[in-house]
């Protein structure tokens, strides 16, 4: 129960940091993109003749903006609290903590590392290791739509609203995408437990190819990116939100409460990003790394104690997270909104079709290769 606690813990702090940090990193990836400075206004200085050499170290943070997220956060705490008159003051308090408590949890599941040994007692490195914990995942995933669709409806505002109903039918379209998307990842490691799918990913194909979900349900891959950053709700996914026509589901929301629902947008996507990572790009697995150190196909061996090879599994993993909010934040700054009627003949007529053919293929491929 200890270990447990402390797991979870150090997945909430590095989620939540993580998070806070991703706000300053979209702004910064932004600018690179349209040739801007980007956020660099929150800055400290002291103004103590002292403090000359505690300020030279500040410059480089200041210049590069980093207090942004620290300032953000002061913003959000000390803007006045509003609640419509004609609104229902408990729902629309209830639906940015639904929102952010649901994609927090969603966590618990996701495996980044292996095993830590010590003092002879395994540890397993997830939080709740569970037989069936992609149903978990997607279970509590799903379970977000009411906080969106609850401030829609608590907010009497009738943009809110239907706001929150372009978020519930999104929602709705493009998670049963994922989930058939994802059936065919089941297939072929043939298990529902996330820790399971990732040692599954741990052997070669030919003998140096990983075996990585996206090497094999490729298509099932590109898929569930299409739907997952639509999961986010982020552009060009941004339907609920859209600001020039409806402002979003948020519209009557202030101070932390609107900070909660900009944090929980941040935190969806980490979330999809670690299901990305743990789903199809072999989660902690490190290519030709063994328990006892780096075994290369040549027959090269390179042997290393236990506690570098678990942070070597710890350090794979989340690069590859962040390498892949980097790839949906390049996605949100290089495509424009999509209009709503195409988004949703994209979800029904466009992927879902795609990928229950990519089922029916992956079960005829898995038939041949059995038989």
């Amino acid at each position: 129960m200890i270990v447990t606690t402390i797991l979870a813990g150090i997945v909430l702090f590095m989620v939540i940091n993580f998070a806070a940090i991703h706000t300053w990193i979209e702004r910064k990836q932004s600018a690179v993109m349209q040739d801007r400075i980007g956020a660099n206004r929150a800055y400290v200085v002291l103004p103590w003749k002292w403090a000359a050499p505690i300020n030279w170290l500040l410059k480089p943070i200041n210049e590069l903006g980093l207090f942004h997220p620290i300032a953000d956060a002061i913003k959000m705490f000390t803007k006045e609290d509003f609640v419509p008159p004609f609104g229902d003051k408990f729902l629309h308090t209830l639906a940015p903590v639904l929102s952010l408590t649901f994609s927090l949890v969603a966590f618990a599941a996701i495996p980044f590392g292996d095993v830590l040994v010590l003092g002879g007692k395994e540890i397993p490195l997830q939080v709740a290791p569970i037989n069936a914990g992609l149903l978990y995942v997607f279970a509590i995933a799903s379970m977000g739509v009411y906080g969106v669709i609850l401030a829609g409806f608590s907010s009497n505002n009738n943009y809110a609203f239907l706001g929150g109903m372009r978020a519930s039918s999104q929602m709705l379209a493009y998670e049963i995408t994922l989930g058939a998307t994802l059936l065919g990842v089941v297939m072929v490691y043939q298990s529902l437990d996330l820790q399971e799918i990732v040692r599954g990913q741990g052997g070669y194909w030919l003998g140096w190819i990983p075996a990585w979900g996206m090497f094999a349900q490729p298509v099932g891959f590109f898929l569930f990116l299409a739907a997952g950053i639509a999961e986010t709700k982020r552009i060009p996914y941004d339907m609920p939100e859209g600001e020039s026509e409806i402002i979003g589901y948020f519209t009557e929301y202030s101070g932390m409460k609107f900070g909660m629902f900009f944090f929980a947008d941040f935190i969806e996507t980490i979330m999809v990003a670690a299901l990305a990572t743990t789903l199809f790009l072999g989660g902690w697995q490190v290519p030709y790394l063994a328990a006892h150190g780096f075994v290369f196909p040549w027959g090269a061996e390179i042997g290393l104690p236990h506690l570098a090879v678990t942070l070597l599994q710890i350090g794979s993993f989340c690069f590859k997270v962040v390498a892949m909010c980097w790839l949906f934040m390049t996605v949100r700054w290089t495509l424009p909104r999509f209009r709503y009627d195409q988004l949703m003949e994209l979800g029904w007529k466009g992927i879902f079709p795609v990928s229950l053919v990519n089922i029916v293929v992956t079960a005829l491929v898995l038939l041949w290769i059995g038989n």
